[in-house]
């Protein structure tokens, strides 16, 4: 596949966290949901509160985080934001334990793609996945989504002339956007507050 147009989205499907993120999640909800049934019978309160804050959190760090190319931005959905960035603004990037990608003169990080930690300790330089003819699923998943986001900001910097660490690269207006996810805060918030309430009260 070559570059995204302008309305196009390629999404990667996350790696890191997800099997312990719902496990958490359904042990919280249990939590909760048993509390309130037997709160009457002296089940403690700051108990399903914490259940919930728990639950949410869960959800916030482990299940939310997302990673998609749309157009010409690389988008990182992380636990309280959203980041765009400009795919001919990155200057570099490298999977290990998460995704660093560094762009803007700054390190952003997602957690949606990533390695454990013996995999990222053996791995020594970038994968060529797909140079050789093999098909994305003849490799390891993590390579794939590494060596496509490389091609993607290759392509994109290729077509716009600009170097890595250049100035016109850091020279780039929007090279990098950020948006507050206000849900996940106002849960989070809410639930903290509930909870330090039922343990003052």
């Amino acid at each position: 596949m070559a570059r995204l147009q302008d309305d196009e989205v390629e999404r990667f499907h996350a790696t890191s966290g997800r099997v312990t993120g719902w496990m958490t999640v359904a042990v919280a909800v249990a939590v909760a949901v048993g509390g309130v049934a037997y709160l009457d019978e002296g089940f403690p309160r700051w108990l399903v509160a914490a259940a919930v804050l728990v639950g949410v959190l869960a959800w916030a760090a482990m299940l939310r985080p997302a990673l998609w190319v749309h157009g010409e931005h690389l988008v990182m959905r992380n636990m309280l934001e959203t980041t765009h960035i400009r795919l001919v603004a990155v200057e570099e990037l490298a999977v290990r334990q998460v995704l660093a990608v560094r762009a803007a003169e700054r390190r952003w990080v997602s957690t949606a793609i990533g390695r454990s930690l013996r995999r990222t300790m053996s791995s020594g330089r970038r994968p060529a996945a797909g140079a050789d003819g093999r098909s994305a699923t003849s490799v390891k998943y993590v390579d794939f989504v590494e060596d496509r986001l490389h091609r993607l900001v290759d392509e994109a910097r290729g077509a716009a002339g600009i170097r890595p660490g250049s100035p016109e690269q850091l020279a780039l207006p929007d090279a990098v956007r950020r948006q507050r996810a206000w849900v996940p805060i106002a849960l989070i918030a809410v639930a903290t507050v509930a909870l330090l309430l039922t343990l003052l009260v």
